[in-house]
């Protein structure tokens, strides 16, 4: 059985490129086979990431605005400037 809003990003992804569709499908993969029992299992990497994560933050180690934006900027294909998104203030 799929979701609706599975349904609609199915939809939607056989529009794009072979190579990016095939990327979707390694990572599904990958969530597929993390699964046991109906629980996700990370793999060692993503609990060492993890653990990295915690310990930056209880360091007080956070991005700033700026480097949040750029690094969306990145992924998005676009020069920071060209972003439009605005990051929430408070």
């Amino acid at each position: 059985m799929k979701t609706k809003k599975l349904t609609e990003v199915l939809e939607r992804v056989e529009a794009w490129p072979p190579h990016i569709q095939n990327e979707l499908a390694e990572f599904a993969l990958e969530l597929d086979a993390g699964f046991k029992d109906g629980e996700y299992e990370p793999t060692p990497e993503e609990l060492a990431g993890i653990d990295r994560g915690l310990r930056a933050a209880e360091e007080g180690r956070f991005a700033t605005d700026s480097q949040v934006e750029a690094a969306f900027a990145k992924f998005r294909g676009r020069k920071r400037s060209e972003t439009s998104m605005q990051l929430p203030t408070g």
